[in-house]
């Protein structure tokens, strides 16, 4: 039933001759789908139309490079348009978003038109990139050559004929990046453009380029055909583009002919944080604010923006006209759909992991080539591949252990038609996700724990908590298929003194109600470690990390390990490196490091090795399958291999779809 809290949703909007019927955009994002020559392949129209079959109003496409490969961003797999050649796939697409669509002129779709400028990579195009000014990014560590202003003009025509080519495939609106450090936003910073000719000088010098851009476009596709354009109302760096500096730019570019303007914050390089869990649901709508105060046209907020019902409230409030989703539109695809239908329970809400971002950031610095992924959906990307197929032989499924891997199994298995029971030895879902929650800004975990939750009851699967299972009362169920999913638990290192009463894990450290002692020593400088330091210190404790290698959390993701030891850091943590650990006294920690022996004063001791799979109930069933007891046997998830929460729900997934 729909919701009246969310009508602002989905109220139509015009914006030049294209007519979206809710405010909901789905954000561009890399993906590193498409083909290494930058033509569209199926995976790419599988993974837009599942979106435009979820109802959003608008998709914006990934980044399609106007000037390829000078203007490449470096992803391995990077769209084109700077060619004629690439309309034909281009059309493919569109075909695909508009005709998926279930509602009434349904959803629309734009595409981004990038060049990287100085944010390009010579390891990837074998140019040394371009800029309006010669100075080195540190983002890519390279220095870029002086763009002259023939050069300059040549690619504002770049710009005007891949918008041509872009409405002849059939895209409704195409977006101008001028965010993020790539080059119309390097023309904006005054940080990146010193010329002294008719691109540069003040800020509204410092607009020519876009101006000119926009004014190209429009003698090449009209007045009508909508042209946005995503800035970043302020690039959080020293001296770059400042709010006031955006509101300037807006109105030189409502001016010039713009529709649509998407407000954004940062460049690549910038030190603040905005994409993972620890900032702030909405944290940047205040910058589209900002850009309504200044033009009339149709604002896009964007940021940590997760789930409708805030994205409601920033329109009923008149902080943004539409509301752009990246991330949540790869947790869920359906996310709209949900929402019109007031259906939010079933909404699987992204976690802010970044794992997609990890991926696509590996990819565009060279060392790996990694699409897209996320860690709370296995099908995105396979979207095409028809995964979850109804079984024609129903079994009765047993899995045993309701944490992530447990309950997504459950789910995928139950989708199937199997019928399921789910047995969890706690009195409630979530296994060691209700331990991950507890640490500081970790909240968005408890978005996967109340989805699956959710899905064991609207699936149907009989969920026991407070079982106690043993191979007996497994083997007694005479189940079809038994799927063990009993988790991990912690390592206990060999180290003199380990089972003295103060020493203690990580997890004991974050369950308990109360700790005694005010100096911490924690033996293990991973995620759990770090992030069990974050937690104690806000207790009150005084904290010592000790990792055996050269550096610290070199198990967190790059969008979040800098992030996190900046905490660190600001919260006097400290952390000791390269650090073997000889001995637990009665109040020490005895270590050696450098060839050197020294001492730690240690109240408390908490133990973050990491974990190992808890295996016993698998070891002991599976002796059961040759004489026929256990027909058919899985284990998944970190009862078979320790993993994040990618791995856990990815194996679960696969399990689900396997039996």
């Amino acid at each position: 039933m729909k919701l009246k809290e969310l009508d602002s949703l989905f109220q139509p909007i015009k914006i030049g001759s294209m007519e979206l019927k809710n405010r909901l955009v789905m954000a561009p994002m890399g993906t590193g789908f498409p083909n290494p020559d930058g033509t569209v392949n199926q995976r790419t129209i599988d993974y837009y139309a599942e979106r435009a079959k979820g109802e959003v109003g608008l998709i914006i496409v990934e980044g399609a490079c106007v000037d390829a490969p000078q203007g490449s961003a470096g992803f391995r797999s990077e769209l084109r348009v700077d060619d004629d050649r690439y309309i034909d796939g281009l059309r493919k697409l569109t075909d695909a978003i508009h005709n998926m669509s279930t509602i009434k002129n349904g959803t629309k779709v734009s595409l981004q038109l990038l060049h990287a400028g100085r944010y390009s990579r010579s390891t990837a195009t074998g140019l040394q990139p371009v800029a309006p000014s010669p100075i080195a990014s540190r983002y890519t560590g390279e220095m870029p050559r002086e763009l002259s202003a023939t050069e300059a003009e040549a690619i504002i025509e770049k710009f005007a004929e891949a918008a041509r080519r872009a409405r002849e495939a059939g895209f409704d609106a195409i977006e101008l990046i001028g965010s993020t450090g790539y080059l119309i936003s390097q023309f904006f910073s005054p940080l990146t453009n010193k010329r002294t000719d008719r691109f540069g000088g003040d800020v509204i010098s410092r607009c020519t380029f876009v101006v000119e851009i926009i004014q190209h476009i429009r003698e090449k596709i009209g007045s009508e055909f909508p042209v946005d354009c995503k800035l970043s109302v302020d690039e959080y760096l020293p001296g770059g583009t400042t709010i006031e500096d955006s509101k300037v730019i807006a109105k030189e570019i409502e001016k010039a002919g713009g529709s649509m303007l998407h407000a954004w914050a940062g460049w690549h390089e910038s030190p603040v944080a905005m994409l993972p869990m620890s900032v702030e649901r909405g944290a940047f709508v205040f910058l589209a604010e900002a850009l309504k105060q200044a033009v009339s046209l149709p604002i896009i907020a964007v940021g940590r923006i997760n789930e409708p019902l805030l994205a409601a409230r920033i329109i009923t409030e008149g902080k943004a006209d539409l509301v752009a989703m990246g991330r949540a539109l790869l947790a869920d695809p359906y996310l709209p759909k949900k929402a019109a239908e007031g259906d939010l329970e079933d909404i699987r809400k992204c976690i802010a992991c970044c794992r997609c971002f990890d991926n696509i950031m590996s990819s565009i610095k060279g060392v790996k080539s990694l699409p897209i992924i996320c860690s709370i959906n296995a099908e995105m990307g396979r979207e095409g591949e028809g995964l979850i197929k109804p079984t024609n032989d129903p079994k009765r499924v047993l899995v045993v252990g309701g944490g992530p891997a447990g309950m997504e199994t459950a789910r995928v298995a139950a989708l199937r038609g199997h019928t399921v029971t789910l047995w969890e030895e706690r009195d409630r879902l979530g296994g060691n996700l209700n331990m991950a929650v507890i640490p500081p800004h970790k909240e968005e975990i408890n978005n996967l724990i109340e989805y699956l939750s959710y899905q064991m009851r609207c699936q149907h699967v009989k969920v026991e908590l407070g079982k106690k299972v043993t191979p007996e009362v497994v083997l007694k169920e005479n189940a079809d298929v038994v799927v063990i999913a009993s988790g991990a638990i912690p390592i206990t290192p060999e180290i003199p003194g380990v089972d003295r009463r103060r020493v203690i894990t990580a997890i004991d450290a974050l369950s308990a109600d109360s700790l005694s002692g005010k100096e911490v020593v924690i033996i293990g400088g991973g995620l759990v470690g770090c992030e069990t330091s974050e937690y104690l210190t806000s207790k009150g404790k005084k904290v010592t990390v000790i990792a055996r290698r050269e550096a610290i959390a070199t198990d967190v993701g790059p969008s979040n390990r800098w992030v996190l030891l900046k905490r660190l850091r600001g919260l006097g943590i400290q952390m000791l490196t390269s650090i073997a650990v000889k001995e637990i006294t009665a109040n020490e920690v005895v270590i050696e490091r450098e060839g050197r022996t020294e001492t730690l004063k240690a109240d408390l001791v908490v133990l973050a090795r990491g974990l190992k799979p808890r295996s016993e109930l698998w070891e002991s069933l599976s002796h059961n399958t040759t004489s026929g007891k256990v027909p058919r046997l899985y284990t998944t998830g970190d009862c078979s291999q320790v993993g994040k929460i990618l791995e856990a729900i990815h194996d679960g997934f696969r399990i689900g779809c396997e039996i």
